[in-house]
């Protein structure tokens, strides 16, 4: 019979790790995803809160005191309708999907259009109350005048949104959810006029974010629900790979509509010397590179889904990608409380309108 071996006498100031203990790459991986979403969470409260005095500081500008809680009012409004205007969008990609995209059943995740028409219509009706005292905060009941909203052209698009909101949550509970569009469609374009108010050509100024807020609102809303949907489908990998492809090329054609529209109406209303040194002109820089962090996302997600559609690694940068756009949805927001730069440039073609 050999002789056993001695064990070698362990190391004193060595502890033994017993397997399993040290954290793993995927769980590595997971808190760093957890904490970069924290992170952008966080950044997105922080603008409503310090936006304005952020943006303001050192421009000399001056804004109302109300900028702070319109901000807060109108991200919850273009949230509210992109996500009701996503998932509208979402469902007839559904629907369109190939037959040999095994889509299983329920094909659709709960819907969130009555609790986002009832977040709009609730923020629509804060901003109109801020509308009501002349763009300042209420103190008291006195200080509203809600019958002097029909004499004034903010005061009637104020009322416009509320009962637009208010008409496509009531068609959210019915069996026509799809008409819910048309009441949406009126928030945009009252938005779009709202944000006109220029005697120079506003009318094609107002098409202009017409067409930036309804593709902003699609691609925002549109990815949220596809994602939820992808997570719906999690047993079905190809329903769901299918899905991301298609709304994935569409993304894109929303994408270069954002971009050309957001160039053009930065060019009508703020001169380039002036881009940091307005507040407007900051918080625009600041949603470019939001704009810009969501689309390298999103070819990231595109070449995963092209490389291994049936890996869940693919929802990884597409989640990224939605918190980014939550973030610029926060700025477009804050955009629209700080001073709009005294500049018109009526140059080019748009000066026929």
């Amino acid at each position: 019979m050999s002789p056993i071996p001695p064990t070698p006498p362990a190391d004193q100031g060595s502890v033994p790790v017993p397997p399993g203990s040290r954290p793993s790459a995927g769980h590595r991986g997971a808190l760093a995803r957890v904490v970069v979403a924290a992170v952008l969470l966080l950044a997105g409260l922080a603008v409503p809160l310090l936006g304005p005095e952020l943006a303001l500081d050192g421009t000399g500008e001056g804004t109302g005191p109300g900028a702070g809680p319109v901000t807060w009012l109108r991200t919850l409004l273009f949230l509210a309708l992109a996500v009701h205007v996503g998932e509208l969008f979402a469902r007839a990609l559904t629907h369109r999907l190939p037959a040999g995209a095994d889509v299983p059943e329920p094909p659709e995740p709960s819907s969130w259009s009555p609790a986002a028409a009832t977040v709009g219509f609730l923020s629509a009706f804060g901003l109109a109350l801020i509308v009501s005292t002349g763009n300042m905060l209420p103190s008291r009941l006195a200080d509203m005048d809600l019958g002097g909203l029909y004499g004034s052209r903010d005061g009637t698009l104020a009322l416009v949104e509320v009962n637009a909101f208010l008409l496509a949550g009531l068609l959210a509970l019915t069996r026509h959810r799809a008409l819910a569009a048309l009441p949406l469609g009126a928030v945009i374009v009252a938005e779009a006029l709202r944000a006109h108010p220029e005697v120079h050509s506003p009318l094609f100024g107002s098409a202009l974010t017409l067409v930036h807020l309804t593709c902003a609102a699609l691609w925002t809303g549109g990815l949220l629900h596809v994602l939820r949907t992808a997570r719906r489908w999690h047993d079905r990998p190809t329903a769901a790979a299918a899905l991301l492809g298609r709304y994935s090329r569409l993304a894109l054609l929303l994408f270069v509509l954002i971009t050309a529209t957001g160039l053009v109406s930065t060019a009508r209303r703020l001169p380039p010397e002036n881009v940091l040194g307005t507040a407007y002109g900051r918080v625009l820089v600041a949603k470019l590179l939001l704009v810009a962090a969501a689309v390298a996302l999103a070819f990231t997600a595109r070449r995963r889904l092209r490389l291994s559609p049936h890996t869940p690694a693919v929802l990884a940068p597409a989640r990224a990608e939605l918190l980014v756009l939550v973030l610029a949805v926060a700025l477009s927001a804050l955009l629209t409380a700080v001073p709009i730069p005294v500049f018109y440039q009526p140059a080019f073609w748009w000066d026929w309108f």
